[in-house]
């Protein structure tokens, strides 16, 4: 018995030190959940980071039809509305973005002109946006609404102040976009020359001369490597782990760099106003670039229009699914929200879509990887009821101006 002991004991020494590593991941990791949660729980995304043309180009909208969509910063949604469709239901779980859903929405209602919203959403450094707001919007607005806009931020000033400064240099978005600016300086490279660029080539030559190498720098690739660096994308820990099994070495920095390529390089700097965000911290100005989808006066006139079709709930997708009727909606945007999920989740999610959808139905969303994040994970009587339309996606996949997914995926109900 004794000469098995000194094993016996290895044995156990290994089993308490597994136990112990153990235990450090997983605290780590009930930290990393911790941070992000409270870092979610302010405003995220003044500007949502979805392409809306490519999103109706997938739904195919009809004016029959009723759609439910994640709210986020709004833009999308009110994209929408230029196709008449016959109601949005918008759910969020964040009160910033229900703030900001219910006030684009009555800007449209309220302000005169197609101009007063270009400088209220669009144009940086308006100090009358917030006297418009007193003058036409707030007394009307909804007094939680109101409420919230006639509060004070952390400096004091009235919240709805911050559209006469720079609304899109805020949030956990615009912050994370601010950061990446000054880690750029620190490496001399001035990201918002980009936007001087006049064509493709220039753009191309602009992000592999100054852009790129950044990403091999030692201390770059040591911050993207801690799944906290990308929290201010909204990226949680487990979209992260998503992001890192494309990483071919202990850095995603390779991943994020393809995604920014896409970016700089694949559509014009004229087109693509997700780049102005990026690179300018704004939205281009007037002749140099274009509006969001929902702030082009083409749709001016259809969204005004339609605004009352919108109902804006502070709820999750599940349970706003779960007060409708069955076999009563058409369309459904879950953005990227599913990569959070774990399967129990998934299952109910899509046992209220599967419940709720019309024959015909289509349901779209955005992956941190490439892959359908839902295949293998579905419960077959759930996932028997629909069809990938794996080659459309993937065709729409490479025309996402927004580029930092990796996957863009559209299901249809069955007959």
């Amino acid at each position: 018995m004794t000469e098995f002991a000194p094993d016996a004991g290895l044995r156990k020494n290994r089993k308490v030190k597994e136990a112990v590593l153990q235990h450090k991941a997983l605290s780590k990791a009930g930290f990393s959940e911790r941070l992000f949660g409270m870092l979610f729980s302010g405003l995220v995304y003044p500007q949502i980071w979805e392409d809306p043309d490519i999103d109706m180009e997938a739904m195919e909208l009809q004016p029959h039809h009723r759609l439910v969509t994640i709210g986020s910063g709004g833009c999308n949604m009110l994209a929408y509305l230029s196709k008449s469709p016959a109601s949005i239901d918008v759910v969020d779980l964040n009160r910033h973005h229900i703030a900001l859903n219910k006030l684009k929405l009555a800007a449209f209602r309220l302000l005169p002109a197609h101009a007063d919203l270009v400088r209220f959403f669009g144009t940086p450094g308006v100090s009358a946006n917030s006297q418009a707001y007193d003058q036409f919007i707030a007394p009307r607005l909804d007094p939680a609404t109101a409420a919230y806009w006639g509060g004070r931020d952390m400096y004091g000033r009235r919240r709805v102040t911050v559209f006469n400064r720079n609304i899109y240099k805020t949030g956990l978005l615009g912050r994370f976009i601010g950061a990446a600016h000054v880690l750029a300086r620190l490496h001399g490279v001035r990201l918002a020359k980009m936007t001087e660029a006049r064509t493709l080539r220039e753009q191309r030559q602009f992000f592999d001369n100054e852009i790129a190498p950044i990403f091999d720098k030692p201390v770059v690739r040591w911050l993207l490597g801690r799944k906290s660096s990308l929290f201010g994308l909204g990226i949680p820990p487990q979209q992260y782990d998503e992001l890192a099994s494309l990483a071919g070495d202990d850095s995603i920095s390779g991943v994020l760099k393809h995604r920014l390529e896409k970016l700089s390089c694949h559509f014009p700097m004229r087109d693509n106003y997700f780049a102005w965000q990026a690179f300018a911290r704004r939205y281009a100005a007037q002749h140099q670039g274009p509006l969001p989808t929902y702030l082009r006066p083409e749709h001016y006139a259809a969204i005004r229009a339609n605004a009352d079709r919108v109902d804006v709930h502070h709820a999750n997708f599940t349970e706003l699914l779960a007060s409708k009727p069955a076999a009563s909606r058409d369309r459904y945007i879950l953005l990227d929200a599913q990569d959070w999920m774990n399967d129990e989740q998934l299952n109910q999610l899509w046992a209220e879509i599967t419940r709720t959808a019309r024959e015909g139905a289509r349901v779209i969303f955005r992956t941190a990887a490439e892959k359908s994040i839902i295949e293998g994970r579905l419960s077959p009587a759930i996932r028997d009821q629909w069809v990938y339309f794996e080659e459309r996606s993937q065709e729409l996949n490479v025309r996402d101006r927004s580029a930092i997914y990796g996957g863009f995926h559209i299901y249809g109900k069955k007959a």
